[in-house]
């Protein structure tokens, strides 16, 4: 299918994108927080990525990470809510080279239809992932609704893929399963996992988890609310770093136009950096698990993300005028 792009509006769009704008108040939190973050010395990584890293012993980390859920998502659709809880902890995990191990949650409940259609989401969430939910805290009689999600991890302290190791000249990889749809009900969310078995859904976990594991990864993060663009600039942000990256060479479904697909939270999807010679295997192995990959670019030293297309090249993030976050 072909659709008409209009570059200058598309650039536009991903700027004034709520998913972009909504992540600038975690800079105010980062810094009210920042005396508290690593009291113990034992955590291994600056904060501002997709988990946290503590260190222990026999070279390895724990990792943690917490995830809310949209009030609109949860009061639209709970179930998918609830799937959704379990999706995007898993992905925090993986995203850092990874093995998601457990799960906790927080919900609060003021309208009690919702609830069973929340946790069957959240149970078939942990079916799909193999991941357990293993405990939690209930509010039954809350003035709102609201679902929030925290798991753990373990990964090789040596191993990490982390926002922070992006280098100059590493090329710059978009990785998405392209085999998936938008939801019916909210259509940026790709959804990549509900209608896949669940043991594919799980060897995508795994083979992040092995790229990782053998130093094929320089840098990373999954593809989140932000979009494809808004998670890269992210990523560069906390590397302190800058890139070129050609439209045309990012991985996208057919079937979608470009204004929503890069805005669009895939199931499984991830922005990579990696040196050149380590390119063409990552596409080879992530392919063997549906997973489409390629380079779109590569990381520079300016503080600026530019995107081209045909003759046309503009600066879509500034470090310094519009960050989607400055840590």
């Amino acid at each position: 299918m072909c659709f008409i792009l209009d570059f200058e509006n598309l650039v536009h769009e991903i700027q004034e994108f709520e998913g972009v704008s909504r992540k600038s108040s975690i800079d105010n939190v980062i810094n009210l927080l920042s005396e508290s973050y690593n009291v113990s010395g034992d955590v291994v990584i600056d904060i501002g990525d997709d988990a946290s890293a503590v260190d222990i012993g026999n070279n390895q980390v724990i990792l943690v990470a917490a995830d809310g859920i949209w009030g609109q998502i949860m009061n639209v659709n709970p179930y998918w809510a609830g799937y959704c809880s379990v999706l995007v902890n898993v992905n925090d995990i993986a995203a850092m080279g990874g093995k998601p191990l457990a799960m906790v949650n927080i919900m609060s409940i003021n309208n009690d239809e919702i609830y069973e259609e929340l946790l069957t989401g959240i149970k078939d969430g942990c079916l799909k992932f193999g991941v357990p939910m293993v405990g939690g805290h209930l509010h039954p009689d809350a003035d709102c609704d609201s679902l929030g999600v925290a798991i753990v991890g373990i990964a090789q302290k040596d191993k990490l893929i982390t926002s922070f190791g992006a280098e100059v000249g590493d090329k710059i990889i978009v990785a998405i399963d392209l085999d998936g749809k938008p939801h019916e009900m909210f259509s940026l969310n790709w959804d990549t996992t509900y209608d896949k078995d669940a043991q594919l859904v799980q060897d995508q976990i795994t083979a992040v988890q092995y790229l990782a594991e053998h130093d094929y990864i320089k840098s990373g993060k999954d593809i989140s609310n932000p979009g494809i663009l808004g998670t890269l600039e992210m990523l560069l942000e906390t590397s302190g770093k800058g890139a070129e990256v050609n439209l045309l060479d990012i991985p996208i479904n057919e079937n979608m136009p470009w204004n929503d697909w890069l805005k669009s939270y895939p199931g499984s999807g991830f922005v990579f950096t990696a040196s050149d010679d380590k390119c063409e295997f990552i596409k080879e192995y992530l392919a063997k698990y549906s997973i489409e990959s390629n380079v779109v670019g590569e990381v520079t030293n300016t503080n600026s993300l530019y995107l081209t297309y045909e003759d046309k090249r503009v600066e879509v993030f500034n470090q310094e005028k519009n960050p989607v976050f400055k840590l």
